[in-house]
């Protein structure tokens, strides 16, 4: 009895793992169409240093997964996207601005925004992106949810889970460490001087490129 639920925790945990990943690659896709089709020049956007992902999705994602699933009709499934992607929204632009003293997005300009962090609009596609989980990323999920349970997927997870974890460390890492150099914060150990040489300035604007410092 003991080993079933053993076994169903791993389960759900490798699932809501690739509902992340997935995500995250999702929000790499939308932002480079955005971006590209806006300033009509090819634009990629990166949440890690390496790798297709913008973890703000990914985490977006699970949180429908848990929330919108819930619904059945559309209209509260829109309702729900919205309050609850722009409370994520508001969230990851506040913490960013904490921690890394940049922020992404600026929705100053846009009528009905708070803080300039979330805005009435990008509510809305909260919204629709919500219905669209539930009417069609949901069910896909449905049925490929068996092939992430097979031998050669627990692998790759196992991998991919090592992996991401390193990602987001080092990306974190290495931009908390562009922030010191902004500041005129000498290295103060080795690690710091291998930050300094192997992620510099140029490399960490290319990547986050929309990034801008909090004045």
């Amino acid at each position: 009895m003991k080993e079933n639920k053993l076994i169903n925790v791993i389960n759900f945990i490798i699932k809501i793992f690739w509902i992340f990943v997935i995500g995250s690659v999702f929000g790499f896709v939308v932002e480079m169409v955005y971006a590209t089709v806006y300033t009509r020049t090819l634009v990629i956007r990166q949440g890690l240093i390496y790798g297709p992902f913008i973890q703000v999705y990914g985490m977006g994602a699970v949180a429908y997964y848990f929330l919108i699933t819930k619904y059945k009709d559309p209209k509260d499934a829109f309702f729900a996207g919205m309050i609850m992607g722009g409370v994520l929204e508001y969230l990851c632009s506040f913490f960013q601005e904490i921690f890394f003293g940049t922020i992404s997005w600026d929705y100053s300009k846009f009528l009905f925004n708070l803080n300039g962090r979330i805005c009435l609009l990008y509510c809305i596609y909260w919204g629709i992106i919500g219905v669209a989980f539930l009417k069609i990323v949901y069910p896909w999920l449905q049925k490929i949810e068996p092939l992430i349970y097979k031998k050669s997927v627990r692998i790759l997870t196992v991998f991919m889970v090592l992996f991401m974890t390193f990602d987001i460390t080092i990306s974190c890492l290495a931009v908390n460490r562009q922030q010191e150099r902004r500041e005129n914060i000498e290295p103060k150990n080795d690690f710091d001087v291998f930050l300094d040489k192997a992620y510099p300035d140029e490399f960490l604007d290319r990547i986050y490129n929309n990034a801008k410092n909090v004045e």
